[in-house]
């Protein structure tokens, strides 16, 4: 939930498809520790009328980047949210591990829009008081696919690998079950966020605030934010198909987080378009103007 305000985005549509009933939440967890995160996404939980989503944070060592246009500490500043600190929050690992284990065996998918800390110590993780299972067969067990906003293809480096790069080779190197990816290049060319700053029947909504304040601060955001992140969580629920074919293959990436696509494999798989950025464009922006 931050540096980039486009995470607000996609945590709008993760809200707005569960209220459609395509999705059910089970958590929303940090994959950065700056002090107030877990209050952020109480925030957003609690708009979206689910105060008691559970949320987790990395305690041990992860990225504490934090948004310089301070959005963060407008929603704060201005709306309810029980958590007071990231303390109040449990561990992101043991977070995962209670909740996979609660569920049924190949149910879950899990998003990720940030860094890789999580899902990497996750795998590295041995049984506990949740489940007898290590990590990587937990995940084996419960999981049916990871989507990550991560990576540029068929090559580059990305800002989410990059920030934790040892984690996200880790991650990549060794989830056991299928992972797609929605690069650099796919929320690049998908501006969003600017209907919903215009339309004036949307009032004291912290949603709308974050893209008011994000919007304005940078000239490059003037059409809208680019939409990297929307694009996994969609994709996630609704499926790739029609707005995207999946090329076939694995991650491969080096020690500072540049990546590079080899073709053999089948559990691993990047988006390529198949319709216009402006398709994706008009769906995104319908959902972020969702009201609890």
């Amino acid at each position: 939930m931050g540096p980039d305000y486009d995470d607000v985005g996609a945590i709008t549509l993760l809200h707005a498809m569960a209220d459609k009933g395509e999705a059910t939440i089970l958590a929303t967890i940090a994959s950065t520790r700056y002090e107030g995160v877990a209050g952020v996404l109480n925030v957003l939980n609690t708009y979206f009328r689910r105060p008691d989503l559970p949320i987790g944070v990395p305690k041990g060592a992860a990225v504490e980047t934090k948004d310089f246009q301070h959005w963060s500490d407008t929603l704060l500043a201005n709306y309810p949210h029980a958590l007071k600190s990231n303390s109040e929050a449990p561990d992101a690992v043991a977070l995962y591990r209670k909740l996979l284990n609660q569920q049924p065996d190949n149910s879950v998918t899990i998003i990720t829009v940030g860094f890789l800390t999580n899902i990497a110590n996750l795998l590295q993780s041995p049984p506990d008081e949740h489940s007898k299972l290590n990590g990587t067969d937990l995940v084996r067990k419960k999981v049916t696919q990871m989507v990550s906003m991560a990576g540029k293809f068929p090559e580059g480096l990305e800002f989410n690998i990059e920030e934790d790069a040892k984690a996200a080779r880790y991650a990549f190197e060794h989830f056991p079950r299928p992972v797609i990816y929605s690069g650099y290049e796919i929320g690049a060319q998908i501006k969003s966020g600017l209907p919903l700053v215009k339309n004036d029947d949307i009032r004291h909504s912290p949603v709308k605030d974050v893209f008011r304040i994000g919007i304005s601060a940078a000239e490059e955001d003037r059409q809208g934010r680019m939409s990297w992140d929307q694009t996994a969580v969609l994709v996630a629920i609704r499926g790739h198909r029609p707005w995207y074919t999946l090329k076939p293959g694995k991650i491969v990436l080096d020690d500072q987080g540049n990546n590079r696509w080899d073709g053999g494999g089948n559990t691993q798989y990047y988006l390529i378009p198949a319709v216009l950025p402006l398709t994706m464009e008009q769906i995104i922006n319908a959902l972020m103007q969702h009201r609890p």
